[in-house]
């Protein structure tokens, strides 16, 4: 079973930074995809970043160019890098793991980011 371990929300002013970061236990598999996902009160979860195995990335249009996602150097953690916070960003914050072609499909038990004045 793999267990991913979210940490480094809090409550940040518009404009500011955080950095969140994601650590999962021994795994196995080769090929994987890991994910940051969001979620807002009263909204559907979102996908926000996506890193790859091989470091592949891609971001939703509404965090382009704001937000950063980088594997660790230990291959471990992946870390999602979010600059120029804005009050919409305010959301409970949730790193997943899926091994495509499989069931394998894990989630952390999320992390919460609020922007406000």
């Amino acid at each position: 079973q793999v267990q991913l371990v979210e940490s480094g929300g809090g409550l940040v002013q518009p404009g500011e930074s955080l950095r969140l970061s994601c650590k999962k236990s021994t795994f196995i598999f080769r090929f994987y995809v890991m994910h940051w996902y969001r979620q807002a009160p009263g909204k559907q979860r979102e996908l926000v970043a996506t890193v790859t195995n091989d470091d592949r990335t891609d971001y939703a249009d509404s965090v382009k160019g704001r937000f950063t996602v980088s594997r660790g150097n230990d291959k471990n953690t992946i870390d999602l890098q979010m600059n120029n916070l804005r009050p919409e960003d305010t959301a409970v914050y949730y790193c997943n793991l899926k091994v495509p072609g499989t069931d394998n499909n894990y989630w952390g038990q999320g992390t919460q980011v609020t922007v406000s004045s």
